[in-house]
This record gives structure tokens, C-alpha cells and sequence, in this order.
């Protein structure tokens, strides 16, 4: 029986194989003098030339700032009481090509003092963007494109907890469209799609920029607003809103009237936050304004000011109440 024993030169050549397979490659940092050695798999991760010159400035300003902060806290850490770490970390090659790298890193210790560090970086790109799209998929409402409840739930969960310390004021909207299952059993349900889908683009429309829109019920959608200006922008926002949601859809040669209803509570800044009771808030404030005639905006606990009575939009009504 023979032994297929590989020498020192094809081991190296089949790991070297295996590695570029991999999107892989090795790397060595000595730390007396920051000098780099990297093997041909990092040259292409970060697209530049094989076996050029490398100054570690240059290639750390290669990663974004959020991941460039965690990798030289990490670094540090390792580098003060040793031990290994593992970090996904977003870069831009040099030709500008967006990319995500899966770092290890370990450091190695000469007589008790840290003398160099190493490990692999590989090319985690695909993998990202695969678990990216498929986020998408479970986050996302199919009908509308809109994030979905559990999308919104995550974001509510945020909050808990959290007090926000800038000066920006948030508010939690929630939106019901006024009798739209008549609209399913007078027209069916290919017609209260379409009616769904318009509403959707038009809170898209209304409301750019903010933190989040969310389909969270059958005819129920929320959105996160923030405003650095005080109340009375976020107001304004949800009168246009309403007029926006006001306007009939056609749908197969037919004009179909929609309206909707909005109630709403404050997100304010410097202070904690109860994602339940925000919710129940708005929740409360949306009962009330149905129970006025629909078609209007309640506000949580906030009171009406002069100024936002007279920027209100004609045609529209505000009822705004102190629960």
C-alpha cells in the first residue's frame, strides 16, 4: 500500500487552489511596524494589483466608516489582552466596487508582548446579498412593496427602551382606509387590490424619507415619521396625507371613491419608549376619529395650535383631542 504524500510545494498549491475558490485569502499584520503581508486572495478582494505595496492607511480607508470603527476596536482589543475575533465588514474596492468581507483575526504573542496579527479575509459578497434579498422577501408586503407587519414590529421594538437624545420629534401613524370592504363586496377583491396598491404609492408619495411605511393589516398601514422642526410639519404631512388618500382610483374604466382615516401619538425625544403603548395610543387616537365621521386625523394627546389650524389644507378636517 502506497501513500500519496504531498510535498511542502503541493500542499501550498492546492491550499492557494482551494483558497481562490473560496474567495479566500490569508493576511499577516506585524504590529512593530504595521507591515502587510497579503496572499493573492486579498490583493483581489480589495482590487488591487498582486503583490504591490501595501500601507495599511490606505487599505483601512478602503472600509466604511461604521465597519472601519469596529474593526480598530476589535483590533485594539485583541491587540491589549489577545484572543481572536470575526467581523463582516462592508468595503469599497479600489475601483469602487461595494463589497462585504468576513474578517478573522488573531493575535500572536513573542515573550508576553503582542508582536504581530492575522488571519483571513474572504469575499462574503454573494452570501450578503442573498440573505439581504431574502430579508426583503420576509419583510416586505407582497400586494404593495411596502415594509410588512413584521417588518413594523421590528422597527417598534427598537424604540423600547431607547430614549432618543436629539432633537428630532417622531410621531406613530396609523392609517385605516374608511369602508373598504364594501369595496371587496360590491367590486371583489381584484378591486380592492388595486385600491391597496394606489394607497400604498401615494403614502410613498406623501410621505418621502420617513423611517418607515408599513402595510400592517388588510386595509391598515402605519408609518414612523420624524420631523427636526417640532408638531407642526408632521401635522401638515398627515393633511396631505389625507387629501392624497381622498382622491378615487381608477380601476378598469370605473372611478372608485377611498378615504381614510389617521390617529397618531408623539415619539418625543429624551424619553422612553413603550412600543405597546405607543401602538396603543395611536390605536385609541384612530377609534376616536372614526367615531367623529372617518376621513379625518386625531392626535394623542396633543394639543391644537393656531398655526397648524391655519396651515390645515381646505376641504380637510383635523379633530385633534387630549386622551
Amino acid at each position: 500500500m502506497t501513500r500519496n504524500l504531498l510535498t511542502d510545494g503541493e500542499a501550498r498549491r492546492l491550499y492557494d487552489q482551494a483558497a481562490l475558490l473560496a474567495n479566500l485569502g490569508a493576511w499577516e499584520c506585524e504590529l512593530a511596524t504595521t507591515r502587510l503581508c497579503w496572499t493573492d486572495g486579498v490583493y483581489d478582494l480589495f482590487g488591487l494589483p498582486r503583490g504591490s505595496t501595501l500601507h495599511r492607511p490606505s487599505t483601512v480607508d478602503l472600509y466604511h466608516g461604521e465597519s472601519r470603527r469596529e474593526m480598530e476596536r476589535l483590533r485594539a482589543g485583541i491587540i491589549r489582552s489577545g484572543g481572536s475575533f470575526v467581523l463582516d465588514a462592508r468595503i469599497r474596492s479600489v475601483c469602487g466596487e461595494e463589497r462585504w468581507m468576513r474578517l478573522t483575526a488573531e493575535a500572536s504573542f513573542l515573550h508576553g508582548r503582542p508582536d504581530r496579527i492575522y488571519g483571513t479575509k474572504q469575499n462574503v459578497t454573494r452570501e450578503k446579498e442573498m440573505w439581504q434579498g431574502l430579508r426583503r422577501l420576509a419583510y416586505s408586503d407582497p400586494l404593495t412593496g411596502l415594509a410588512n407587519r413584521r417588518a413594523f414590529e421590528a422597527e417598534m421594538r427598537e424604540l423600547r427602551g431607547h430614549a432618543e437624545t436629539g432633537p428630532a420629534l417622531g410621531m406613530l401613524a396609523l392609517i385605516d382606509l374608511d369602508l373598504f370592504k364594501q369595496i371587496n363586496d360590491e367590486l371583489g377583491h381584484a378591486a380592492g387590490d388595486e385600491c391597496l396598491r394606489q394607497v400604498a404609492a401615494r403614502l410613498e408619495a406623501t410621505l418621502p424619507g420617513e423611517p418607515l411605511i408599513a402595510r400592517i393589516g388588510g386595509d391598515e398601514f402605519a408609518a414612523l415619521l420624524c420631523s427636526t422642526a417640532g408638531l407642526l410639519p408632521l401635522k401638515q404631512r398627515l393633511m396631505q396625507t389625507l387629501n392624497a388618500l381622498r382622491r378615487p382610483v381608477r380601476w378598469k374604466g370605473r372611478t372608485i371613491d377611498v378615504s381614510a382615516t389617521i390617529g397618531a401619538t408623539l415619539i418625543r425625544p429624551g424619553r422612553h419608549h413603550d412600543p405597546e403603548q405607543l401602538f396603543a395610543e395611536a390605536d385609541s387616537a384612530l377609534y376616536v376619529a372614526k367615531a367623529a365621521g372617518r376621513g379625518q386625523l386625531h392626535l394623542f394627546g396633543a394639543a391644537l395650535d393656531h398655526a397648524a389650524a391655519d396651515a390645515t389644507p381646505p376641504g380637510s378636517r383635523e379633530v385633534l383631542h387630549v386622551c
